[in-house]
């Protein structure tokens, strides 16, 4: 946390080096979500790092702070394995295979991004980032210990906000692990605020499946006599599907619905 704040803190012509508002690129500093499609934007930089494995992206990762790539890339190492971890409790809890999500989703691709919410004039005319689910299969987010802004969607109806909890980080389930379990599994809406008094960073780290590896959902969690609610795809077909539209348009799964 305390490495990724002061990145944001450096001079604008230094962090200026790493913008990008193309999406498909790995390493970007950027703003918002995708300046390209939106016509509002979001109150939101962030630093966008591919980061697995982690000897082909560290080499092209910022060198200032000076830090930056020993603390960073020892906290993917370690998010890695809590993210494998969890993908085989939940394989475990559906009546699995404990490796059955983590064989299916292939070699997982890891990115994260390093989210600076500053203090904004007007918070109630924007968002950090709107209701949205996550396209990947498991994130594992690193919140300000002091500082809220996150609130998820409970029961379709209500906003709740999670407080931050010391030594604490919170797992979002994504969409392809709704996809997976045939909709067992919720991918949660979630959205970020931001506030007036104090700025605000997170680090959010996605475990992603290989962009060749097909999801759909398990034969078993389907009852007998009725059909899958999702079709079988790629995750390169969905998550290019993914960054095509607004971010907080409706959800992008139900594109996906049915045999095809």
């Amino acid at each position: 946390m305390a490495v990724g704040l002061e990145f944001f803190r450096l001079p604008p012509e230094e962090k200026a080096k790493l913008y990008s508002d193309e999406p498909s690129k790995k390493i970007r500093l950027s703003t918002s979500f995708n300046v390209r499609k939106e016509t509002v934007h979001n109150w939101r930089d962030y630093l966008r790092l591919h980061c697995h494995p982690l000897e082909e992206f560290v080499p092209d990762w910022p060198s200032n702070p000076e830090t930056f790539k020993e603390i960073i890339s020892t906290y993917c190492c370690e998010v890695r394995l809590l993210g494998l971890r969890l993908l085989g409790a939940i394989s475990l809890g559906l009546g699995l295979e404990e490796d059955y999500i983590e064989n299916v989703l292939g070699e997982q691709e890891q990115h994260m991004a390093v989210n600076y919410y500053p203090r904004c004039p007007k918070p109630d005319l924007t968002y950090g980032l709107p209701k949205h689910t996550d396209p990947n299969a498991l994130t594992i987010l690193l919140m300000d210990p002091h500082v809220s802004g996150l609130q998820v969607l409970k029961d379709g109806a209500q906003w709740i906000a999670v407080d931050p909890r010391p030594n604490a980080l919170v797992v979002n389930l994504g969409d392809q692990l709704q996809a997976l379990s045939n909709g067992a599994y919720k991918s949660v809406w979630h959205r970020a605020v931001v506030n007036a008094a104090r700025e605000r960073l997170s680090v959010a780290s996605f475990l992603c499946p290989c962009n060749s590896a097909v999801i759909g959902p398990v034969a078993k969690l389907v009852g007998d006599g009725d059909e899958p609610v999702y079709r079988s795809y790629t995750y390169d077909e969905y998550y290019k599907k993914f960054w095509s539209r607004n971010l907080d348009q409706d959800h992008c799964l139900e594109l996906f619905t049915g045999q095809k």
